[in-house]
């Protein structure tokens, strides 16, 4: 789902991404430290982004042979329901003035990401949160533009476009006022962008597709993954 770039600069070619297998500096845990459901209060439960991944097998295509994909708001209540056990509806669901969902009952910042087969849902239980997902595919035009706004001489690349997606998803930045932010050169672990008070982290979930995360506050990430879902009803167009 693009937010950054205008789909007219978008440049079309083949995109076959791999099963997600994150790199090495991905980890993956088990449950909230202390037991503690989202929104209860615990001394010993720090703030921590848990970031879900699934692959979602034979998703149809619609009359125009576009991928079809599962809504954001079902895709974020199958996640709260995966990774915390808890059942929450469309209802407790809210966005602010910059677009941004969040759980309020439960304390949960949340953001949600398609691409291809996979989605990807992040839920904080601390600092507003950004996720995006991109696969590589060709598209110089829309690359070389992004570098530019990105004041680099060179093109930028996939993991640069789902890093400003993630951006713009976790904060006041639009695409409208995006003029002027930089990101730092990639390393592992969360890296502090020109945005006050934003980091930025991203991994490779494959040679073909990129996941990454934007928060105000760099807090512990636990990667999830669900590799083999089959859904019959989509509700939306990727």
């Amino acid at each position: 789902m693009g937010l950054l770039l205008d789909p007219a600069l978008l440049d079309a070619g083949p995109h076959r991404p791999a099963r997600p297998a994150f790199e090495d500096e991905a980890t993956e845990a088990e449950g909230l430290p202390g037991g503690a459901a989202p929104g209860e209060p615990h001394p010993h439960r720090p703030a921590v982004i848990d970031c879900l991944v699934t692959h979602h097998r034979h998703l149809p295509r619609d009359h125009m042979g576009h991928r079809l994909s599962r809504s954001g708001r079902s895709l974020i209540i199958e996640a709260v329901r995966t990774v915390y056990g808890v059942d929450v509806t469309a209802r407790d669901l809210a966005r602010d003035a910059h677009k941004r969902w969040s759980i309020p009952a439960h304390g949960l910042s949340v953001s949600v990401a398609h691409c291809d087969e996979y989605s990807a849902v992040a839920l904080s239980t601390g600092p507003r949160v950004g996720v995006d997902l991109q696969d590589e595919r060709d598209r110089p035009h829309a690359m070389r533009w992004l570098g530019t706004l990105l004041g680099r001489p060179d093109p930028a690349t996939i993991r640069d476009f789902a890093e400003c997606e993630a951006l713009i998803k976790a904060s006041h930045v639009t695409k409208e006022t995006f003029a002027g932010v930089r990101l730092p050169a990639w390393q592992p672990g969360w890296r502090t962008t020109n945005v006050p008070t934003y980091t930025v982290r991203s991994t490779t979930l494959s040679s073909s597709m990129h996941l990454a995360l934007v928060a105000d506050e760099p807090v512990p990430v636990r990667y999830r993954r669900q590799p083999h879902r089959t859904d019959a009803l989509p509700q939306e167009a990727a």
